[in-house]
Parts: structure tokens; C-alpha cells; sequence
């Protein structure tokens, strides 16, 4: 990838024109997001590194960035939905899986 990059080393976003920026709740906290950004892509650049935890305690993030893991699951506005194929909106509720919890492991 080509282009200066702010937000540090591990995720970031290329500097230039992008859209408006506006608020995600992210469990609770706002996070940034532009227009034209998946929900994956706003959480990782704020700073969120574990999207969901597996029944067995481990932490989990996006791997593939195209919908095919599903590593990324997220709650958005009560629906699970992959963050990497999802755009962020104004106004979305997020919240991260805890499949430990019996409601999770049943949602969808």
C-alpha cells in the first residue's frame, strides 16, 4: 500500500479525501467513522482490537477482510452481521460477541 498512513503501525488510515466523520457507539464508547468505511475498518483504526470472544475465552479480530472468516462478527443495532462487509453508519449501536454468554451462541 502506497500513501503517508496516521494511526500508528498496526492499523491506520491512508491520509487524503475521505468522507465526513462521524460517531459509532462501540460498547459503549465513540468511535470515529467516515463515510465509505466498513464497521471493521472504523474499529481497528479506534484503536479496537478483539471483535468477539469464542465460548472458550479467546479473543478473536477480522484475519481475511472479505467475509469469509467470520472472525470479525460484531452485534450491530441487535444483529450479528460480519464488520467487514458491513458500512458504518451514523448512529450504530455495536457491540462486541462474548459467545461464553448462552444468548450469543443462539444469536443471529
Amino acid at each position: 500500500m502506497s500513501g503517508a498512513v496516521d494511526g500508528g503501525p498496526r492499523a491506520g488510515r491512508v491520509a487524503g479525501p475521505r468522507g465526513a466523520g462521524f460517531a459509532l457507539r462501540v460498547d459503549g464508547r465513540d468511535v470515529t467513522a467516515y463515510d465509505g468505511e466498513s464497521i471493521a475498518a472504523a474499529l481497528l483504526a479506534g484503536g479496537v482490537e478483539a471483535f468477539r470472544t469464542t465460548a472458550d475465552g479467546e479473543a478473536r479480530a477480522p484475519f481475511c477482510h472479505m467475509g469469509t472468516c467470520f472472525e470479525c462478527v460484531v452485534r450491530v443495532n441487535g444483529r450479528s452481521l460480519r464488520a467487514c462487509l458491513t458500512p458504518a453508519t451514523p448512529g450504530d449501536d455495536v457491540g462486541r460477541v462474548d459467545e461464553r454468554e448462552p444468548d450469543e451462541r443462539r444469536a443471529g
